[in-house]
């Protein structure tokens, strides 16, 4: 797959996707990187730890969040993204389900799209990724965890994902998919949806796999955002066993570690 310059061997590797919230109200950041100057200083850091891929956020997603103005949101990304796209040789994705807010992104410079609908959110952020001939990351969500068989409905759900980028006139090639670990899910279809995400290489997609520090690992663990390292590193081994191209974390040295290490083992 190519996203931005770079090509990416989805079939062999495990990428990652560093995360740069330029947001007052993340739930493991919130606030840390919301003007220019902290947020170019984290790509940055990111980029020399060996992020692949850098995701910049302008509204929060966690449980609770404060839901933004699209104008609010666009002010908020885009300078970051035409900065970053300015200083570093790193793809950048735009972490965003609206349509408006995409093709700004798209405008400024961004060369992914990762909605955590899906597309089933706006369908005009799946027709600015064909316009723009972009990457997308198609997540996985629901607005309530009410299913018949999870981990088979998750999977009918993702095909419905894939309908609706194919309609717009993303090709396949373009295409990955995520879990949606966090998202209209209860605690145990959380840990389901890691111990069995290589059940979406069904539907011939790459899979990003995106946990960091989220609640699934502070219940398991009883533990606040900012010590879920740890639970995270065990998500990624599983990923990597599992067969996923990227993982979207937070802490980028670590994660880039242990996939070495996992790697080097699975090798042998």
């Amino acid at each position: 797959m190519k996203i931005g310059n770079r090509e990416f061997d989805l079939k062999n590797e495990t990428y990652i996707m560093g995360i740069l919230n330029v947001t007052p109200d993340s739930f493991s950041d919130g606030g840390k990187f919301n003007n220019l100057d902290a947020a170019l200083h984290h790509a940055e850091v990111m980029v020399e730890e060996g992020a692949d891929v850098v995701d910049i956020g302008g509204e929060s997603t966690r449980p609770g969040h404060i839901v933004i103005s699209e104008e609010e949101e666009i002010a908020r990304v885009t300078p970051i993204i035409e900065a970053v796209k300015s200083r570093f040789d790193v793809p950048v994705s735009i972490d965003t389900y609206k349509g408006n807010v995409a093709e700004a992104a798209l405008q400024a410079g961004a060369d992914l799209v990762n909605d955590i609908w899906g597309f089933k959110f706006d369908r005009k952020t799946a027709e600015m990724t064909a316009k723009y001939q972009v990457a997308c990351c198609l997540m996985h969500n629901r607005n309530e965890a009410v299913y018949d068989d999870f981990l088979e409905d998750m999977v009918k759900d993702m095909e419905e994902c894939v309908a609706i980028a194919r309609a717009a006139g993303v090709p396949d090639d373009k295409i990955m998919l995520d879990p949606g670990v966090g998202f209209g899910k209860t605690y145990e279809m959380n840990l389901e949806a890691i111990n069995h995400v290589d059940i979406l290489h069904r539907l011939g997609f790459p899979i990003l796999l995106g946990t960091s520090r989220k609640s699934v690992i502070g219940n398991t663990l009883n533990l606040p955002a900012d010590q879920r390292v740890e639970g995270t590193l065990a998500t990624t081994v599983i990923g990597v066993m599992k067969g996923c191209s990227f993982v979207r974390v937070h802490d980028v040295k670590e994660n880039k570690r242990i996939i070495q290490m996992t790697k080097a083992i699975l090798a042998h």
